[in-house]
Order: C-alpha cells, then sequence, then structure tokens
C-alpha cells in the first residue's frame, strides 16, 4: 500500500504489495513555513498507523536532520517528531533517511531541479564553494528498498549516494548535458556535515564512481 502521488510514491509502484506500507505523502518543500502543512502530515501519519497496524510501514525522512546549521529549520524539527512519533508508536517500522533526491519531475525548489532550470532558462545563480551535498537517484531508492524491505527491521537507515558533491560539480555536469554554460556567481560560504551511512547503503554503491553516478544522473533524468 502506498500513501502519496508525488516522486517517491511512483518509484515504489513496481515493489508495492498487501504487507507493507509506504508512507510517501510528506511535506515536500524544505523551506516550508506553514503550520496546515506540517500538521496535514501528521494528522495522515497518525491516521495511517493506527488504520493499518498490522502492516509494515516505512517512512520517509530526511539527512537534514544531521545538519545542524539547519536545527532550528521548522522542516527539520518536523522530520524529527515524526521519526519519534513512529518509533514510540509502531513495531514494525523502517525509516530511511534520504539526502537530496534526483529524478524526473518532481519538486521544482530541489537541488538538481533548480540548478537545471536557472541553466535552461538563463538565470543567474549564486554557487556556495564551502557547500557539499548528498544525492541520490530516484531509482536506486526503489531498488535498494526491494533489497532490504524483508529483513531491516525498527531501524532508521541513512541512505544516500556516499560522497559529497560540491554545486559547483553538479552545475559543471548539467552545463555539458546541455550543452550550454550557466550564468552563476561564486560565493565563498556554504557548509556540509556528515553522514554515518549504513552498511547496507555502502556495499550497494560500491561499484560506482562519484563522477559516474553523477554523469549516470544527469543523463537520465536532464
Amino acid at each position: 500500500m502506498i500513501i502519496g502521488n508525488g516522486l517517491i510514491a511512483k518509484s515504489l509502484q513496481h515493489i508495492d504489495s498487501d504487507e507493507v506500507l509506504f508512507f510517501a505523502s510528506g511535506v515536500s518543500n524544505s523551506l516550508e513555513t506553514e503550520d496546515s502543512e506540517f500538521q496535514r502530515e501528521f494528522t495522515l501519519l497518525q491516521n495511517a498507523l493506527t488504520s493499518y497496524p498490522h502492516l509494515r510501514f516505512f517512512y520517509f525522512s530526511t539527512l537534514s536532520i544531521l545538519d545542524q546549521s539547519k536545527k532550528e529549520s521548522r522542516y527539520v524539527h518536523h522530520k524529527k517528531a515524526m521519526e519519534e512519533y513512529i518509533t514510540n508508536y509502531s513495531n514494525n517500522y523502517l525509516i530511511i533517511r534520504i539526502g537530496n533526491l534526483i529524478g524526473k519531475g518532481g519538486n521544482p525548489n530541489t537541488l538538481f531541479n533548480f540548478f537545471k532550470n536557472k541553466i535552461l532558462q538563463n538565470d543567474s545563480f549564486e554557487i556556495h564553494t564551502e557547500a557539499r551535498r548528498l544525492i541520490l537517484g530516484i531509482e536506486d531508492l526503489s531498488s535498494f528498498i526491494a533489497e532490504i524491505k524483508n529483513y531491516k527491521q525498527n531501524k532508521v537507515l541513512n541512505f544516500s549516494y556516499p560522497y559529497y558533491y560540491k554545486p559547483k560539480e553538479i552545475v559543471s555536469a548539467l552545463e555539458t548535458e546541455i550543452g550550454k554554460k550557466s550564468s552563476h556567481k561564486e560565493i565563498n560560504d556554504g557548509d556540509f556535515y556528515t553522514v554515518e551511512f549504513c552498511e547496507e547503503a555502502t556495499d550497494y554503491f560500491k561499484e560506482k564512481e562519484p563522477n559516474d553516478y553523477l554523469k549516470e544522473l544527469v543523463k537520465k533524468y536532464l
């Protein structure tokens, strides 16, 4: 069973079953500030756990929880609260914290979509030279879940490609594939945080080099 109709929800359709509940309907904008949006997800989550207590419960959280620069973010506070509620309520759950998702369509405010649209529209933008970002192709998320969904239980897993990309690396890969130079300004600013990835995550990506993985995602999802 899948709750949601966005990028994550659609990617899970081929592994959907009657034994699991994929909760893929949440606040999609990490800059959201409206109480009503956070309350909507919380109410939906409560109803799902109450209505389907016999199903294995999957929840998609964010690696931003580990980012100290975002500890005052409403979005991060909300995700922490959702995780805590699930771990206290359910005895058959799996919480997966993910990085910056890359896929066809989806939220225009994601890192990949933001850079892509700026280049395509010839809009100027800034790149923070000290920033680093973790990225993840949407198909890798569903493939990873298919591998571990039957044996991981009551865990919180950190899952993304385990390499910290500079924003300029992502922009350069997009420029090459689009065939157009961007209009950007480099700012000596930014931050990043380190993540302890689960062994399954590092094993999943062990055959892929960082530059190859980035090129693969740009070609597939541009």
